[in-house]
């Protein structure tokens, strides 16, 4: 799986508005917490208000706030604002694939690495990322040396 610059952005920013909950915090304060381009980030910013995920306070003490509980926000909610679905084949959702011959089975192992994606990021809140307490089913793949290991 590739986590766009986007969506790492994303990410790293909501975690930032979890840790902060309820304060708004500006996007400039965001963006040198994480080291992140500022505009970048403010388009960043608005696809997540767009999708309902953060809003956005005018003012001196203004800046942006997670809409909903950290806990109630999926990372998959975040990356699916600013990229789309999670996981695609040329563009196409896995159920959407076709195949013949020989590789009439390739839909299911794609349906299939959807669910794992979702397994892990779309039962893994913006509570438990800036908490540092991810779910025992995640804790067990990163333990797992391999994973550590490219490939």
């Amino acid at each position: 799986m590739q986590i766009s610059a986007r969506g790492d952005y994303a990410v790293r920013a909501a975690v930032e508005l979890a840790a902060a909950h309820p304060r708004t915090i500006s996007a400039q304060a965001l963006a040198a917490k994480q080291e992140m381009p500022r505009k970048f980030l403010e388009t960043i910013l608005a696809d997540l208000r767009r999708a309902g995920l953060v809003q956005s306070t005018r003012g001196v003490d203004g800046g942006y706030t997670l809409s909903r509980p950290p806990a109630d926000i999926a990372v998959g909610d975040v990356l699916r604002a600013v990229d789309g679905p999670l996981a695609g084949v040329r563009g196409l959702r896995p159920e959407e694939t076709q195949y013949g011959g020989t590789a009439v089975h390739l839909q299911e192992l794609w349906v299939a690495v959807r669910a794992a994606v979702r397994r892990v990021l779309d039962e893994v809140s913006l509570a438990e990322v800036a908490k540092g307490r991810l779910p025992a089913h995640v804790r067990r793949l990163i333990a797992d040396h391999s994973a550590w290991q490219p490939r």
